[in-house]
């Protein structure tokens, strides 16, 4: 049975020969990085995963267990497995200097957050919030709260949670009602409860820090009273705070990672910014987690095909249609039949077209907050921004999707646990629930990060894509002239959501799912231009892995005849707006 095995060969081919990232002076961290921290980040980093945590995930399915006090064991294996973690360094790789981090690109991080979440995902799920929560410290916190809780979580020392949601207020967080009390010593009171709190309590350290979004006597209505406080688990005199679980709950998949119910009673907490302006610093945490959802997606799609492709290269079922056929043999295996080829390029065209896509952003954030020109920062802030829901809706949706096909390839071994698969699907299915649902994320893209600014980012992203069509080898029309194609459906779409938010905003939003679709096949496809690129180049000077590099261009026409043609339909979608979703009376949905 395959396990998992890190795709080094395809991330290095990314990081240093399309991204060249090796070569980059601006930001400065990039300065300071060379080769060989570079292979080491790929090749250590994914041995560390391949050893340690992979082999955790049949365990991680099991669940974690709540005890009669209140705390809750993880998986076994996780807790040794997260003294590694955090003994390798591996979780301070891009943390901040000032507070123990090494300072590094957040791209280098990228690369292991994606081999963390398709080792085992219910394990990653305790670090993986991690560096958001950092960053809304380190922005939002006073000096001393950054002095006393910073250093400890940079290290791995303390975790954190990310507590938001509200049983009767799910993605509507202006409707929360936990309640914060001053007490008059510059603390707060807080009392609640927070459901669906991934790693809200567990056995792999001592404290946990949660950021908790709560209303302070008299505050607003609706999202304008929000604040947001840091509420750890274990006060600063050594006490345990009034935090605690009341239960874990019972969920489709994701077992290893504890999604808790907590109680807040009188729970001490300190404010991080101003009060009744909360939603705008957990938005630091948030939009790193909505980026690393769509990590997730990546991941469980590369996992789910490694272990198809093992199984339709053994597994002997059926005869070839034409030549391929061994006459000597029984029956050939799945890999001879088209529609197994279909799916398992399907799934490798989007793992590594947006594997490209997701590191190229992960520079531009890199980008955002630290290059030298304003401009430049600004700009890759504005592209980051506008990409942040494509890369969390689209990646989990393709990512899920991807995994039920590898599913469809072992046929009725992928419904049982044993061959593994089984476990992605329903590890993958959150990803498209939390963090904003793929439809909120959708209506974000159109709204906020379309219509607001009259189409400027959008377009000027779709511009960006046109020029590299048009320059682009001859050799390469094959993806260029597609996608170039493909970018004027992009520019159409753009167009008919600027005329609906203006005239009927049901439309806008009843287009916002397919323009995120067609702007995420877009963007996969530009991946598949620089991927294309890079191969054509280096087997024109005889340079590289001949074979890798072949098959980059296969795959990249594989994409360029069964993805981009999907634009023209999206399109088509994106005019229709709500047209007839809206039709029915809320009473037609019912059934007699």
């Amino acid at each position: 049975m395959t396990t998992y095995s890190p795709p080094t060969q395809d991330v290095e081919f990314i990081l240093k020969h399309v991204l060249r990232m090796g070569e980059r002076t601006d930001p400065a961290n990039y300065a300071v990085i060379d080769e060989d921290i570079i292979d080491a980040v790929i090749h250590e980093a994914g041995r560390f995963c391949r050893d340690i945590v992979a082999p955790l995930n049949p365990a991680s399915d099991r669940g974690c267990t709540r005890h009669p006090d209140g705390s809750v064991t993880t998986p076994e294996g996780f807790p040794a497995a997260y003294r590694a973690w955090t003994e390798s360094g591996w979780g301070t790789l891009s943390q901040p200097e000032q507070w123990g981090g090494q300072g590094m690109p957040h791209a280098l991080f990228t690369v292991i957050e994606e081999y963390l979440n398709s080792s085992c995902a219910g394990f990653m799920m305790y670090p993986g919030i991690l560096s958001g929560a950092v960053a809304t410290v380190d922005a939002a916190g006073t000096d001393e709260l950054k002095a006393a809780y910073l250093p400890k979580m940079v290290s791995g020392q303390w975790l954190a949670t990310m507590a938001l949601t509200e049983g009767h207020a799910g993605t509507d967080l202006g409707l929360m009602k936990t309640a914060a009390a001053r007490n008059g010593d510059g603390s707060y009171a807080l009392s609640g409860e927070k459901i669906f709190i991934s790693g809200g309590d567990h056995d792999l350290t001592d404290n946990i820090v949660h950021l908790v979004l709560a209303r302070v006597p008299e505050a607003p209505v609706g999202t304008r009273g929000i604040s947001l406080f840091l509420v750890p688990k274990v006060l600063p005199d050594g006490s345990r705070n009034g935090v605690s679980v009341g239960s874990i709950e019972h969920k489709m998949g994701l077992h290893g990672s504890a999604t808790c119910v907590l109680n807040f009673d009188g729970a001490t907490g300190w404010l991080l910014g101003d009060e009744n302006a909360g939603l705008a610093a957990m938005f630091i945490m948030m939009n790193a987690a909505r980026l690393a959802v769509g990590v997730q997606g990546l991941a469980h799609a590369e996992h789910a095909y490694q272990r198809a492709a093992a199984y339709a290269l053994e597994r002997k079922q059926g005869r070839a249609m034409g030549q391929r056929s061994n006459p000597a043999a029984a029956a050939d295996p799945l890999i001879v039949h088209p529609d197994v080829r279909r799916m398992l390029m399907d799934a490798r065209a989007f793992a590594e077209g947006f594997r490209a896509l997701v590191l190229w952003t992960a520079v531009q954030l890199d980008v955002a907050h630290g290059a030298a020109d304003p401009a430049e920062r600004q700009r890759a802030e504005a592209l980051v921004s506008f990409l942040t829901p494509v890369i969390k809706a689209f990646g989990s949706d393709r990512g899920f999707e991807c995994a039920v096909n590898m599913q469809q390839v072992l046929g009725g071994h992928g419904y049982v646990s044993e061959w593994g698969v089984e476990q992605i699907v329903r590890d993958a299915r959150i990803a498209m629930i939390y963090e904003g649902t793929n439809g909120v994320q959708a209506l974000d893209l159109a709204g906020r990060k379309t219509a607001k600014d009259g189409g400027k980012v959008a377009l000027g992203f779709l511009h960006m894509i046109a020029g590299e069509c048009d320059a682009a080898p001859t050799d390469l029309a094959f993806i260029a002239d597609p996608l170039g194609k493909a970018v004027h459906h992009g520019e159409a779409a753009v167009k008919s959501l600027l005329e609906q938010a203006g005239a009927n905003p049901d439309d806008m939003a009843g287009a916002a799912y397919a323009y995120m679709q067609l702007i995420g096949t877009l963007a996969i496809g530009w991946s598949w231009l620089k991927l294309a690129t890079v191969a054509h180049g280096q087997l024109a000077a005889g340079e590289g892995d001949k074979a890798f590099l072949e098959a980059k261009l296969i795959t990249a026409r594989f994409y360029a005849e069964q993805q981009l043609p999907l634009c023209t339909a999206l399109r088509h979608r994106v005019k229709a707006g709500a047209g007839a979703m809206m039709g029915l009376s809320a009473e037609q949905f019912l059934r007699g």
